[in-house]
């Protein structure tokens, strides 16, 4: 808890001074790290949001030698265990919706910092060789008094036939992407006023090294005090763990999710991002390549509910293990 009180403070502290700073927040929040600008050093930390603390992608000429990576994803039978005991969870009520991660081993024949490099993504961020991610999805956003917030949920591949309304149309789709935006609701309404959806359920397109994933995403924004700058940790922490990675109702999902998911999810599905001075920008971390002791390990979920079939699930958890180079 002191982690937390800790950096809750330095965030609240960089806001009231407008002093750029960077954080990063696990995903159980308890090793949450916040640094000024100053305090990066770039052997570290490489970042991208919407400013980055290095060169140009564009400056790193060297070849990256890789076309695809190698997976050894567990037998589904293994993975269905777990899914069956969400599923039991939401059939109970303990749950509506839960977002069920597992790791895959993979072999790369590059390093972390070197995909950090030539991946495209939105969001990228490298953390001492530990662990490299490139994430399509923001957080929030804030700026002059509006906070904002993008949940993404719901994905097919855009080399299925009709796909864009097949994911549209999609009966569970809509449950669990529903069930999202009312819970991110809920979340903004904690920090801030007139929260309300702005656009909902539009198509985001995402490149991969292999084709292309089509996401459904909703904008939701509300108007925040006018000190928020001095309360950006209070408002950050408030809405943490993100919505869109764990589920509904949020607290007793994370409970069965820790129970169920046979590993430690660490940074993966925490948050990172930036502040300019003037404006916050943060994505939630997906899309996560991590060393482990013995060897590297990709982190990949999605959204369980009552609808949900075993075998679509499995295979949309093995269709996000990819890097975004091409």
């Amino acid at each position: 808890m002191e982690q937390i009180d800790t950096a809750r403070e330095r965030m609240n502290h960089f806001g009231r001074s407008g002093t750029p700073f960077f954080f990063m927040i696990d995903f159980l929040q308890q090793h949450p790290v916040v640094l000024s600008f100053e305090e990066i050093y770039t052997e570290e930390i490489l970042f991208q949001t919407p400013i980055a603390n290095f060169l140009s992608d564009n400056d790193q000429n060297d070849e990256l030698p890789i076309q695809h990576i190698d997976i050894f994803p567990r037998p589904l039978d293994e993975y269905r265990q777990q899914f069956d005991r969400v599923i039991s969870e939401i059939k109970k009520g303990n749950s509506f919706l839960m977002n069920l991660t597992d790791q895959t081993p993979i072999k790369l024949n590059t390093d972390l910092r070197t995909v950090f490099h030539h991946a495209k993504a939105k969001y990228k961020l490298w953390y001492r060789d530990q662990f490299v991610c490139f994430s399509p999805e923001t957080f929030v956003t804030i700026s002059e008094g509006t906070i904002r917030t993008y949940p993404m949920k719901g994905t097919i591949n855009a080399s299925t036939p009709a796909a864009k309304e097949q994911l549209l149309n999609s009966i569970k789709e809509k449950a669990e992407h529903y069930t999202i935006v009312d819970l991110l609701r809920n979340d903004l309404s904690m920090v801030a006023e007139r929260v309300a959806v702005t656009k909902l359920r539009y198509i985001e397109e995402i490149a991969m090294n292999w084709g292309t994933l089509l996401q459904a995403s909703t904008e939701i924004e509300g108007t925040l005090p006018f000190d928020y700058q001095s309360r950006l940790g209070n408002i950050i922490f408030t809405m943490l763990p993100a919505g869109s990675v764990t589920g509904a109702p949020k607290k007793k999902t994370v409970q069965i999710l820790c129970d169920t998911e046979q590993y430690a999810r660490g940074y993966y599905t925490g948050v990172f991002g930036v502040f300019d001075g003037y404006s916050l920008d943060s994505a939630v971390m997906i899309r996560f390549i991590e060393k482990t002791a013995t060897g590297y390990v990709y982190k990949s979920g999605g959204g369980i509910t009552a609808l949900s079939n075993c075998l679509d699930e499995y295979n949309e958890l093995v269709e996000k293990i990819y890097v975004p180079i091409y």
